[in-house]
C-alpha cells in the first residue's frame, strides 16, 4: 500500500518514534487553525527533548516526569536525577504545602532549558509521589497542578468507556481496525467535551442496584400497605 493513501500514511507513522510523530501531529493541528498555548502529556512523552521541541514551537509543555536514573539535571551547579533531587528536598526539611510537597527550578543537562518541577503526593499511596514539569517556570505550583488535571479528564473518559461501553473487550487485531476503533473513541470523547449538560449520576444507579434487598411477596405487600396507611 502506497504512502499516498491515508492508511499508508498511518502505517508509515507507526514505524517512526512516537515522540516525533506526536510533534508532527501537533504541527498539523496548529496548521488547521486550532490554537493552543499548553501541551499536556504523560510520562511516555516527557523528556528534555520533547520540552525543548515544544519550546521551539512557542508552546508550553506540562508533563508527568519519570523517575529514571538515566537522565540528569543541574541544580545550583550539581547534577541530580529527579529521585535524588526529591531526596535532597526531604533532607533539607523544607516545609511541605497543603496541595503539593516541594517545587524547584532545574536545568536540563542536554538542552540547558529551565524546568519547574512540582512534587505532588500520590493519592492513596503513602510515601509515594508524582513529578510534574513545565518549561513555564513562572507558573505557580498550584497553577501547574490545575492545568495538568485537565489532561486527567482523558483518563476518566477511557475508564468510563471501558466500564460502560466495553471498549476494552474488542477483538480487533489488524492495524486499520485498531485505528478505526481509536477514531470512534476519540469522537465519543470529543462529543462528551462538547456536551453542555451537567454530568449524570449513572454510578448511583449501580450502587442502588447492589443495595436493594431481596424480599418476599408478603413482606412487599405489608410494606406497601404500611406506606399507604401513613
Amino acid at each position: 500500500m502506497g504512502q499516498c493513501t491515508l492508511a499508508g500514511k498511518r502505517r508509515a507513522q507507526a514505524m517512526r518514534a512516537i515522540p516525533a510523530v506526536a510533534l508532527e501531529l501537533i504541527k498539523q493541528v496548529r496548521a488547521n487553525g486550532i490554537k493552543a498555548k499548553y501541551v499536556l502529556f504523560d510520562s511516555w512523552f516527557a523528556s528534555p527533548k520533547m520540552f525543548a521541541a515544544l519550546n521551539d514551537q512557542k508552546l508550553i509543555g506540562i508533563g508527568l516526569f519519570k523517575r529514571t536514573k538515566k537522565i540528569y539535571y543541574r541544580y545550583r551547579g550539581r547534577q541530580y536525577t529527579v529521585k535524588t533531587r526529591y531526596q535532597r528536598l526531604r533532607q533539607s526539611h523544607r516545609q511541605q504545602r497543603a496541595d503539593y510537597l516541594y517545587s524547584c527550578v532545574i536545568q536540563t543537562a542536554t538542552t540547558k532549558l529551565p524546568l519547574r518541577l512540582v512534587f505532588v503526593a500520590k493519592r492513596h499511596c503513602a510515601n509515594d509521589y508524582l513529578v510534574l514539569a513545565t518549561t513555564q517556570t513562572k507558573l505557580t505550583p498550584a497553577a501547574i497542578i490545575k492545568l495538568y488535571r485537565r489532561r486527567w479528564q482523558i483518563e476518566n473518559y477511557f475508564k468510563a468507556a471501558k466500564q460502560y461501553l466495553r471498549l476494552d473487550q474488542t477483538q480487533i487485531q489488524d492495524y486499520d481496525g485498531l485505528c478505526a476503533h481509536m477514531a470512534v473513541t476519540i469522537m465519543l470523547a470529543w462529543q462528551q467535551r462538547r456536551q453542555p449538560d451537567d454530568p449524570t449520576i449513572g454510578d448511583a444507579f449501580y450502587q442502588l442496584d447492589t443495595l436493594l434487598p431481596i424480599i418476599d411477596l408478603v413482606t412487599a405487600i405489608s410494606q406497601l400497605l404500611g406506606e399507604l396507611l401513613v
